[in-house]
């Protein structure tokens, strides 16, 4: 990662603006309006990752998931696929070390054992890397579904609770047995391409998040836009289903 922006320069996160949530949408609408390849699109988008994540350390930010690969998209074609597959290799060769660096942890969510051996292999090295004092928890949702999420929590307690009955399995409980274990709640959540929903994304995690949709298409979302994001969530009252004292 470049140190290329200075922390004193940027403005602070807002207060309670620990977990950042992404839905990375509009790679292929992107490179249609270019008359290109929808995994140029793909390629772009992929290229904005840094720049966000460079902004997310110089605002103190603590966490940041973003939806690479869902379960639903190995319904698209082939080709687009595969690409896919590979830029998530490459970013994962190419970029550990430099992440590491900047005190980047790094976590895949979701079911990676449909992928290949070989970029399992490499998940498996990425996320073993040492980060001391990390400054940022970066999670990749690669083949992730929400719904999948909680199903395997409730799996997961179930195993290592075998003599305990299912009535006493409580929110905190199974809380740690997400994907997310140990992680905060998301508390803000953007998704960029124009379309209002969240698509199986960190179902449970996004319970009390603040949900913020622009029109603008992800390899357009530079820092400029990425500052409006944190600017209205500034603006915003979390009562968490309380009344406001005033």
């Amino acid at each position: 990662m470049s140190d290329c922006s200075s922390t004193l320069s940027t403005p602070a996160a807002p207060p309670l603006l620990k977990h950042i949530a992404i839905i990375m949408d509009g790679n292929g609408r992107w490179a249609k309006k270019r008359q290109l390849p929808r995994t140029v699109g793909h390629v772009k988008g992929a290229a904005m990752v840094r720049g966000l994540i460079e902004a997310c350390l110089d605002q103190g930010i603590q966490t940041l998931t973003l939806f690479a690969f869902s379960t639903e998209n190995w319904g698209r074609p082939s080709e687009e696929v595969s690409t896919l597959m590979k830029l998530f290799l490459q970013y994962l060769e190419k970029e550990v070390k430099s992440l590491q660096t900047a005190g980047v942890k790094l976590k895949i969510l979701g079911d990676t054992a449909r992928f290949s051996d070989e970029l399992q292999v490499h998940i498996k090295k990425a996320e073993s890397a040492q980060v001391q004092q990390p400054r940022l928890q970066l999670n990749v949702a690669a083949n992730y579904g929400g719904r999948w999420d909680i199903v395997q929590a409730v799996k997961s307690w179930q195993c290592s609770h075998p003599t305990e009955n299912l009535s006493q399995l409580t929110e905190e409980a199974l809380g740690q047995h997400l994907s997310t274990q140990g992680m905060s709640d998301v508390d803000l959540l953007i998704r960029t391409g124009g379309e209002l929903r969240i698509s199986n994304f960190l179902l449970w995690q996004l319970a009390y998040a603040e949900l913020y949709f622009v029109d603008t298409l992800w390899p357009d979302f530079d820092r400029a836009a990425f500052q409006q994001a944190l600017d209205w969530y500034g603006q915003r009252e979390r009562r968490f289903g309380k009344v406001n004292a005033s």
